[in-house]
Parts: C-alpha cells; sequence; structure tokens
C-alpha cells in the first residue's frame, strides 16, 4: 500500500542493497558501544556532566576532518575512502575492547578512544552518503534516505536496550567485541561496490565552478584547504541548503536529551542501565514507525515545511519528556517507576518520530540541491551538523542538568527549541516555500 514503506530502491540496485545491509548490520553493533560508552564513564564518575564531555572529545576532531573528509571524498575515489575510514573506526573499536577487557577504567582514555571514533566517523560518513546518490535513480532518493533511516533507527533502538542489558548482565568489554565482530559487515558491503571516482560534469561545472575548486580565473586552486573553503563558499549562495543545517542544530544543541538517560534510570525513574536503554530504544522506535509509514510522506513536495513542522513537534515532545520527569521527582535505581517511564517513552518516541522525518527530508534536501562534485563537501558539512550537533548539545544539556536537575533541563532544552526556532523560521520564509519539483538550493 502507498503509506508504507517504499522498497524500490533495495529491488533496482544491487549494490544499495548490499550497502545497506552491511551498513545496518554495523551500526547495530555501534549502537551497542555508544551505549556502553556512556554507561562506563557515568559508573566510574557517577556524573552526568562527565558524560557530556565525550561530547566535546567528540566535537573538535568532528569539525576539524568532517570538513577535511568531504574535500577528500571530492578528490578521491569514494568508495576507497570510505573503505580506508572503515578500517580505522573498526581499530577503533577493538582498542576500546581492549581497555575494558584490561579493567583500565580511565575516562581520559575512553575520552581520547572517542576522539579518534570521531575522526574516523567524521571522514566515513560524508563517503556513504555521498556513494547513495550514485547507486539509485534521483527520483528514489527520498526513499533510499528513508531506507537508511529506518535501518539506523532500528539499531537504535535494539542497540541501546541490549547494549544495557548485557552491560548489566556481563560487562563492557563483551559489547565492545560484539561491537568489534559486527563491523566486519560494513568492510564487505563497501569492499563489493564498484569504483567510485570524482566526477567533473558539464552539468555540475556550469552550476558552479567553485564545485571543482576554480579560483575567480577558472584555474584549479589545488586540494585540501582550498577544497573546504570552496565548500564553504558555495554553502554560503545557498539559502535552503544552509537552513537545514542550521533548523537541526537548534533541535540538537538545544534539545537533544540522550546525555540525560544515564542519570534519570538512575536518580528518576529508576531502573539503572535498563531504563536507560529503555528510553534511548523509545526514541528510536518512533523514528522507525514514522519510517515505516512514509510512503505518502516521500512524495511530499513542501519538504522545508515538513522540516519546520517536524522540528517544532521534537522540541514539544522533549518539553513533555521534561515535564513527566518534573512530576515523577526522585527515586533510587532499584525502585522502577513504571507509569513515568511508559510516559517518557511515548514523549520520547514522538520526538524520535520527529526527528526522523526531519533527517530524511534534510538530506534529501542536500543531495537534490547539490551538484555531484559538490556533493562530498557538504555532506562534510551535514555530518558536522547531524554528529557535532548532539554532541554539542550532550554538554549543554549536561550543563544544564548540573545546574537545575536532569527534569528542568529536558523542559528549558525543549522550550528553547520551539522559541528559536520560530524566529528563525520567521527571517527565513523562503525555506517554508522549497519545492522538491523545483529544487532551489
Amino acid at each position: 500500500m502507498s503509506f508504507l514503506l517504499d522498497l524500490t530502491p533495495l529491488r533496482t540496485s544491487p549494490s544499495f542493497r548490499r550497502l545497506w545491509w552491511g551498513l545496518g548490520i554495523s551500526n547495530f553493533g555501534t549502537q551497542l558501544t555508544v551505549a556502553a560508552v556512556g554507561l562506563q564513564v557515568y559508573a566510574i564518575t557517577g556524573s552526568t556532566l562527565a558524560v557530556g564531555v565525550l561530547g566535546v572529545c567528540a566535537l573538535v576532531p568532528l569539525i576539524v576532518l568532517g570538513l577535511y573528509g568531504g574535500a577528500l571524498v571530492d578528490t578521491y575515489d569514494r568508495r576507497k575512502v570510505a573503505l580506508a575510514s572503515s578500517f580505522g573506526l573498526w581499530l577503533v573499536v577493538i582498542l576500546l575492547a581492549v581497555q575494558a577487557w584490561l579493567h583500565l577504567n580511565s575516562v581520559p582514555l575512553l575520552y581520547g578512544l572517542v576522539a579518534l571514533q570521531s575522526a574516523g566517523f567524521a571522514i566515513n560518513n560524508p563517503a556513504r552518503s555521498a556513494i547513495i546518490p550514485r547507486l539509485v535513480d534521483p527520483l528514489l532518493l527520498p526513499a533510499a534516505n528513508v531506507l537508511q533511516t529506518v535501518l539506523w533507527n532500528v539499531a537504535l533502538t535494539v542497540g541501546p536496550l541490549l547494549g544495557a542489558f548485557l552491560v548489566a548482565t556481563w560487562d563492557f568489554a563483551e559489547v565492545y567485541t560484539i561491537d568489534a565482530v559486527l563491523f566486519t559487515a560494513a568492510l564487505w558491503a563497501l569492499w563489493r561496490l564498484p569504483d567510485l571516482p570524482p566526477v567533473d560534469g558539464a552539468a555540475d561545472r556550469a552550476d558552479d565552478r567553485t564545485a571543482n575548486g576554480a579560483g575567480p580565473n577558472g584555474r584549479r586552486r589545488g586540494r585540501g584547504f582550498w577544497m573546504v573553503l570552496d565548500g564553504l563558499r558555495y554553502l554560503a549562495t545557498r539559502p535552503n541548503v544552509r537552513m537545514t543545517f542550521l533548523v537541526d542544530l537548534i533541535a540538537m544543541i538545544l534539545a537533544m536529551p540522550r546525555v540525560l538517560y544515564p542519570a534519570v534510570g538512575v536518580l528518576i525513574i529508576g531502573g539503572g542501565a535498563m531504563t536507560t536503554g529503555i528510553l534511548g530504544a523509545a526514541f528510536a522506535v518512533g523514528a522507525v514507525l514514522a519510517g515505516l509509514f512514509s510512503g505518502t510522506l516521500v512524495r511530499i513536495r513542501r519538504q522545508g515545511r515538513v522540516i519546520a513542522a517536524a522540528i517544532l513537534a521534537f522540541g514539544l515532545a522533549v518539553t513533555g519528556f521534561g515535564v513527566v520527569l518534573v512530576i515523577t521527582g526522585p527515586t533510587s535505581p532499584g525502585n522502577v517507576l513504571i507509569g513515568s517511564l511508559l510516559a517518557a517513552m511515548i514523549f520520547l518516541a514522538l520526538a524520535g518520530a520527529a526527528d526522523a522525518v526531519s533527517s530524511v527530508f534534510r538530506q534529501t534536501i542536500l543531495q537534490s540541491a547539490t551538484p555531484d562534485s559538490m556533493r562530498g563537501r557538504l555532506q562534510g558539512v551535514f555530518i558536522v551538523v547531524v554528529a557535532g550537533g548532539p554532541r554539542l548539545g550532550e554538554l549543554v544539556i549536561g550543563a544544564e542538568a548540573n545546574w537545575f536537575g536532569e527534569h528542568w533541563a529536558a523542559v528549558i532544552g525543549g522550550l528553547s527549541c520551539v522559541i528559536v526556532l520560530t524566529v528563525v523560521l520567521a527571517v527565513q520564509r523562503r525555506f517554508l516555500a522549497y519545492d522538491a519539483r523545483d529544487p532551489q538550493p
């Protein structure tokens, strides 16, 4: 039926199908590690702020190498860039397993490994994202992005829950080891792809000479820094693409509640690590449901309006989550407040659904309104935003939790998201008129 998930990209592109499965399996393992690292830092320090500092450790390499990684994607074979960076990420997971097996319990070491992982992710993700438009028909990009989002969020649903369960049942070492094994699926999928060298098409050159690193006299100015700079200059001339980044930063920096989960499980709702996993899974369940019933959604033309509505809904849902925590009050880890847990899960599921809808259409606008020869660099900016925003948000919300408590941090964050987004949309009204049939960047 038309309102259900569109599977056409999987049927028409074997390469996309292999990549979809391989990355989906490895993403599942990655979510095990994300849950385990946060829980391990909290177990060592007992501080939500210390968990939030993980975001700072990831943010700097993400910003620096995310932008440069996009330039690498536009310069070299995208398959080889993705494969090399995936191998580096695999080694980092192995090191996480080693430190856990040796019981080092070193927070600085964990911060360093998270920074290395973020550096690899900053190069790997732009490469993988820029590969997708080369594997599927342009008309199928929304459906392909929904498929990517659904599988990613299935991993987000099961990964944190199982990761927390494994930590509670076994230990951190087992979780990291499982991730190292599952990550080999991504290496296999990327290895099976055809070569994907850079494309300097005539249409792309006509669209914008800076997309090929050309200066005002038409000569190529070299690679690296100049390509990054040209990508940022190109973005400055594309208000609709730029707005997709800005509205996501508003949501993720001001209102992403993920850093609150460990303390909520210990201090407010109870249940400890299991509640932490359940809250993370609830967010992802909402995203999965939004994808499963996206058949009609992917055909909407006014995609800017959909993004705006989705982020407003995200802010309101996070506010609702905070209100639940305010009403609940403190408890002990062994005393799980089932009613509060269910209410919190509902609001987080709504937030996850809204975030997934926003993500699909922001990615689609970026891919549709950007020439192939510039796509790697703008995907680099995209990954800085979508991964760096939540990391910075972890620090912001973590600090607010330290000052006002976890419950009020969620309320303040959600309301701040709604207010700031409303002001930005009032100033940038052109974004609300974006039409998918005439993708004006």
